[in-house]
């Protein structure tokens, strides 16, 4: 059985959520993901930090190489124990905000990755992992 290659990092603020960027870019790349694919991932990752710490009120990013069978992925979770999300039919919707932004946070992460899925409710912070294949 093959080890599982794991970090965690600490999203607090803006310059974690850069260096949360900069590390999937850095894994995406080690594993010889496509420009393209790298793109949609750092995207997603990007979003989905930003709403840690500003939606959030911080918290982590775990990422890890992730396999089944003969494919490769790279698995992000975020983590945070801010207030939670009340409707998370309605987050996903596109144009949906409650922070002033365009509303293409949540849903438009999760038409960019491969796997997606959340874990709130209100008062006990939210959890979203997200998987793209090669």
């Amino acid at each position: 059985m093959s080890e599982t290659k794991r970090e965690t990092l600490p999203l607090r603020n803006s310059n974690d959520v850069v260096l949360a960027r900069q590390k999937v870019r850095q894994w995406a790349t080690e594993l010889r993901f496509t420009l393209v694919d790298q793109t949609k991932l750092v995207t997603a990752a990007s979003e989905l930090a930003r709403n840690t710490v500003d939606h959030g009120r911080g918290g982590s990013m775990i990422i890890e190489q992730t396999g089944m069978g003969l494919r490769v992925g790279l698995k992000l979770i975020f983590e945070d124990q801010g207030p939670g999300i009340p409707d998370i039919e309605m987050a996903l919707k596109d144009g949906f905000t409650t922070g002033g932004g365009m509303g293409l946070g949540l849903g438009g992460s999760k038409r960019l990755v491969n796997d997606f899925s959340i874990e709130t409710a209100p008062g006990k912070g939210t959890r979203v992992t997200i998987a793209r294949w090669k």
